[in-house]
């Protein structure tokens, strides 16, 4: 139940931060086209899909941290995987928003790149916060316990 509600939550603020923070500059580059010649004229089918895309981009890259701590918790990173990374992240987040910002300007792009290297550094936080902690007297190798049992200690 918590896992859900962190992950509703964080979904709902990114799709927020993209209407209130990214939206407003990335509509005014596009009609910012407009001159004493050529009059913007956005209809509801261009203007819906690039809200809905911006929304569900933000939404999706706000649940970054939850997806790291999962991660964590099946043992696939940690915090001194995802701290030694920082580097390709930073690579990755530029070109994720790239890819996903609807405009090509780079204000839309730094816009959603920011976030991302900052939830990638809350990441890091809660996965060493929330993440798997290896136990005291248990083998930590799937192999470690067979071969002790194979030599009598158990």
């Amino acid at each position: 139940m918590p896992f859900v509600a962190v992950s509703s939550l964080c979904f709902i603020g990114g799709a927020l931060f993209g209407y209130f923070f990214v939206f407003p500059p990335a509509f005014r580059f596009l009609i910012g086209y407009a001159n004493e010649y050529l009059e913007a004229m956005p209809a509801v089918e261009e203007y819906f899909p690039l809200a809905l895309r911006l929304f569900l981009a933000f939404g999706v890259i706000f649940e970054l941290p939850v997806l790291m701590v999962f991660l964590a918790k099946i043992g696939m990173v940690d915090r001194n995987f995802l701290a030694k990374n920082r580097k390709y992240a930073i690579l990755i987040a530029f070109v994720v928003a790239a890819v996903l910002t609807p405009t090509p300007d780079v204000v839309n792009q730094l816009l959603m790149a920011g976030p991302i290297i900052l939830l990638y550094e809350f990441s890091i936080l809660a996965v060493a916060f929330f993440g798997r902690r290896p136990f005291k007297g248990f083998p930590l190798e799937p192999g470690e316990a067979a071969d002790k049992q194979q030599d009598g200690v158990q």
